[in-house]
């Protein structure tokens, strides 16, 4: 059998531990505009039993004037609190289609301390597909405290980005899809360049995994190496408004890369700016 990521769980494994106590499943599920879902609705319609919905366009920094920025601990914290979680649960993330937005949210909980997380391979789509229990209900939360231990140095902001595009000090790892990337597909956000940080390298989170589920360890390698990535040096990923970025991270972590941070700005910050140099091309 191939080897597969320590932080991922199957269909199985959580189905088996539905309504054990300390398990904390979360749906952070979030959609481009182009992609016509609506999160929230979906999540009330249909949901895996217990589950507790986490709005990726809330849990954020709310003095922030980009999307998704990751808010500071202590909001962290009183968000995921009022939800149930404690830092001390083992967290389980999906969304819909599996491998797009849930790895921001398993990001985050380990930015903030959190390691007994994981993300659910092949999301709640292939849940269903499957014919998986499923329910409208409302969970029942029990707000709770919860303590964040936040890790500064696995977030990039502006000024470590200008230093590394300028130093070559880490390479960057692009989750954008290829045109985009490449400056031939214009940017979903209005008043945001096209192209991408010169150096970067294009690694589309969609080559990352196949019908919502991550890659064997091998063939992440393969992706990775293949899109120009030296494993054996730092990376930073970056995508368009830091969600799609940590199927990267994910990918990283997976193959046992640890000296990586996420830029959370992304290319909504980059590309919505005068003075950041940008390129076209393949890179």
């Amino acid at each position: 059998m191939p080897e597969t990521s320590p932080f991922i769980v199957d269909a199985d494994w959580l189905e088996q531990r539905l309504g054990t106590p300390g398990l904390s499943i979360v749906d952070a599920s979030w959609y481009l505009p182009a992609q016509r879902r609506n999160a929230k609705a979906e999540y009330d319609a249909a949901h895996i039993p217990g589950a507790i919905f986490f709005d990726q366009d809330v849990v954020v920094d709310p003095d922030s004037p980009l999307p998704h920025t990751l808010p500071r601990p202590e909001v962290f914290a009183q968000h995921v609190g009022s939800m149930g979680i404690s830092a001390d649960d083992t967290i389980v993330v999906y969304d819909g289609p599996g491998m797009f937005s849930a790895p921001r949210v398993w990001w985050m909980f380990r930015v903030m301390g959190v390691f007994q997380v994981y993300v659910l391979d092949g999301g709640f789509d292939g849940w269903k597909t499957e014919g998986r229990s499923v329910t409208a209900e409302r969970t029942k939360i029990a707000p709770c405290v919860f303590f964040a231990t936040f890790d500064e140095e696995r977030v990039a902001n502006l000024a470590d980005m200008r230093r590394i595009i300028k130093t070559g000090e880490s390479q960057v790892a692009d989750a954008r899809p290829a045109g985009r990337f490449q400056g031939v597909e214009p940017e979903p956000r209005a008043g945001v360049r096209s192209g991408h940080m010169p150096g970067a390298k294009s690694v589309p989170a969609l080559t990352l995994s196949e019908n919502g589920k991550l890659l064997p360890v091998n063939r992440l390698k393969e992706v990775l190496l293949g899109a120009g990535i030296d494993l054996s040096k730092p990376v930073v990923t970056s995508c368009g408004s830091g969600i799609t970025a940590a199927a990267i991270t994910l990918a990283l972590e997976s193959v046992g890369h640890t000296d990586n941070k996420l830029y959370d700005g992304s290319w909504t910050e980059w590309g919505g700016r005068s003075d950041t140099p940008v390129e076209t091309g393949k890179g």
